[in-house]
């Protein structure tokens, strides 16, 4: 099979990198890629939202799946103009990735369907969403609506940081049209866990249990980021816990999805709070999660391009999906300044001392390749992941390996996995 994975970060490398362990396939595409990407698979200079340009090549290339990996391209439709132009394609159509592209769409299924949520309030008004704020009970969620490379979420802990979050999206625009609208939430406490399932629209696979630090800082401090590391299982997430989940809020999801005409074929990713009245859900996305995917897929022992098939096929219920028993955990290697402004083209070193260990993964988020030399090249630049039979080995072989490696302003959070 030849396969095309859309996207550039960490997630995608982690997908290229599991794919390529299937003896299906013969060739893989990555469109952009990364420098690490290009170690497994052949990088296309095609951005990642650019549909018509994705098309092309996949029909150019008599490409037989295409996964579309990012937020961006799956509510662009990226997944619909594959299927018309005849194409296998993995991921939601548009009308499906709506409950990660619009919050307000998924917290209004939430409430129709009875999945349990936070409570909350929708404004696309300034003055009426500040009116509200003044009158909150603190801690309060302010959500941009729309897609805002996950940091369209912030936990405002009196009124003038309410005003200035609600100032910042919806008069200054600072994640564009994402902002226009906000979803403002009761804060939610408990345990954080997130669960990604596979599902054919009508049935689903649950995936083993991951824990993400979206905080910049140790002890979960400072600005949201897109993630600076994650690790698998939860340590809360009980079998029962998980029967529970599976039929409060996965089971009525994907149902709900589909009595709304919006079938969602591949990877929902839920985002629970474990609270003291039960868990609930703090997000949806339509695709698999980053940097939990670099966790999760370690620990897949069925050849991911079978089950890629099962929910394009709507075939799922006859796959025996299997994982392994240990640990996994993500450190994020990010450049200083992330999640603010950042500099990029400082080379990397200390990569080639990983290579010996099976037991460890470099994944690139944000770097580019020159000659047999890496730079960094995004906010991200690498996610390190190891596995081990139990979460302890597997946080001190990441940090013993997370010392290796070198560059310029490079910082990393030193808790993860602790929580």
């Amino acid at each position: 099979m030849k396969i095309l994975v859309v996207g550039g970060g960490g997630r995608e490398h982690a997908l290229v990198w599991k794919i390529s362990q299937s003896p299906r396939v013969k060739k893989i595409y990555c469109a952009p890629g990364n420098g690490g990407i290009s170690e497994l698979a052949e990088c296309v200079d095609i951005a990642a939202a650019d549909v018509d340009g994705m098309v092309r090549f996949a029909k150019e290339s008599n490409i037989d799946l295409t996964v579309v990996a990012p937020e961006d391209p799956l509510a662009l439709g990226m997944v619909d103009a594959l299927e018309d132009a005849g194409l296998k394609a993995f991921g939601p159509k548009r009308d499906a990735a709506v409950i990660e592209s619009s919050k307000v769409f998924a917290k209004n299924l939430m409430k129709k369907y009875g999945i349990p949520t936070a409570e909350y309030r929708i404004f696309d008004d300034y003055l009426k969403a500040l009116g509200y704020a003044e009158e909150a009970y603190y801690p309060i969620v302010i959500k941009a609506e729309g897609l805002a490379l996950g940091k369209g979420v912030i936990i405002a802990n009196d009124i003038n940081e309410a005003n200035k979050t609600l100032k910042s999206m919806m008069l200054d625009n600072v994640f564009g049209q994402a902002g226009r609208r906000v979803v403002i939430e009761e804060y939610l406490t408990g345990s954080e866990v997130t669960v990604m399932v596979f599902t054919d629209g009508k049935n689903f696979v649950p995936m083993v249990s991951a824990q993400d630090h979206k905080r910049v800082y140790d002890d979960d401090k400072g600005p949201n980021t897109g993630g600076m590391g994650a690790f698998s299982p939860s340590r809360m997430y009980t079998p029962a816990i998980a029967r529970q989940v599976e039929e409060t809020i996965i089971k009525p999801t994907v149902k709900a999805m589909a009595d709304e005409g919006r079938s969602f074929k591949g990877v929902l990713y839920f985002g629970l709070m474990l609270t003291d009245q039960g868990p609930k859900v703090l997000e949806y996305n339509a695709r698999f999660g980053d940097p939990e995917t670099q966790v999760v897929l370690p620990r897949l022992k069925t050849d991911i391009v079978d089950v890629f098939e099962a929910v394009v096929e709507e075939r799922l219920e006859r796959m025996d999906i299997r994982w392994d028993d240990g640990a996994a955990v993500c450190v994020i290697l990010a450049s200083g300044g992330y999640p603010g402004a950042y500099k990029r083209g400082y080379p990397i070193t200390g990569l080639e001392s990983l290579l010996e260990d099976p037991r460890v993964t470099v994944f690139h988020s944000g770097t580019r390749k020159e000659g047999r030399e890496y730079y960094t090249n995004g906010g991200r630049v690498l996610g390190v992941t190891a596995v081990a039979p139990e979460l302890g080995s597997a946080i001190d072989r990441v940090y013993e390996s997370v010392r290796k490696i070198h560059f310029q302003d490079m910082h990393y959070r030193r808790d993860i996995g602790r929580k």
